[in-house]
């Protein structure tokens, strides 16, 4: 298991939501660029970067600072937030993003997800993000009758790298991961699982190392890192102990 540290960017800079609400944002760096380097240099080892922007317009709104991004860090980096193309992808991966995020597309165009995986094997990730156990898409604006296992299962076998699943209503609340929830998703498919939402304390990533045998590979963290409660070193020091 690692420990994901999380660039999300709104409007140029750095913001980490409250359940999900676009209107409840709290900024932690005017810098991305800087802030994902420094994510490096703590030891991260892979970095998750999200254009919030995008999600809610359905394309890239970011992708200047997002290469910036790509050329001030060493380590890979895995891109979300309004992909929907094959075109949108193949730029993308072509400017050195490691794996792509597809979220609302996964929903609403699975297909787009099949044909990635056979054009780009091991490079795309399913975003399955919950609001009481249903998907939510387009930057978490709207919630579907789907169901986030049921959304799972579906990609089973069609060569998904991972799936991200991020619990809404604990994101950016410092109140824990929803561990049944990641473990009934985790245990659902044959798939790598990342879990998100909630992480506080290095405590939490505890809680989740049983996951491990379920299939959770990964836990990615926002607020808990910016504000210090939890740092990469900790987490790193943690899961090498293992």
């Amino acid at each position: 298991m690692i420990l994901i540290p999380a660039v999300d960017i709104k409007n140029g800079r750095c913001v980490r939501l409250f359940q999900g609400r676009m209107d409840a944002e709290t900024v932690f760096s005017h810098d991305p660029v800087s802030q994902a380097a420094q994510w490096e240099a703590e030891g991260a080892r892979l970095i998750h970067l999200v254009d919030l922007d995008g999600a809610v317009e359905q394309k890239p709104r970011n992708l200047s600072l997002i290469e910036e991004i790509l050329a001030a860090v060493t380590v890979p980096v895995q891109v979300g937030g309004g992909i929907r193309s094959m075109e949108t992808i193949s730029h993308y991966l072509s400017i050195g993003v490691e794996r792509i995020i597809l979220g609302t597309a996964a929903l609403r165009d699975p297909e787009l997800v099949c044909s990635a995986c056979e054009r780009w094997p091991g490079r795309i990730v399913v975003g399955i993000d919950a609001r009481g156990g249903r998907v939510a898409v387009d930057g978490w604006t709207e919630t579907t009758e789907t169901a986030s296992v049921e959304l799972a299962k579906r990609f089973e076998g069609v060569g998904v790298a991972a799936i991200i699943f991020t619990d809404i209503g604990r994101d950016g609340t410092h109140g824990g991961v929803n561990i049944e929830e990641t473990r009934a998703l985790a245990e659902a498919v044959s798939i790598p699982v990342i879990a998100s939402g909630g992480v506080s304390t290095i405590r939490d990533l505890e809680a989740l190392l049983p996951l491990e045998a379920s299939g959770v590979t990964g836990v990615i963290s926002g607020r808990a890192l910016y504000e210090g409660t939890l740092s990469i070193l900790q987490a790193n020091q943690l899961f090498s102990s293992r």
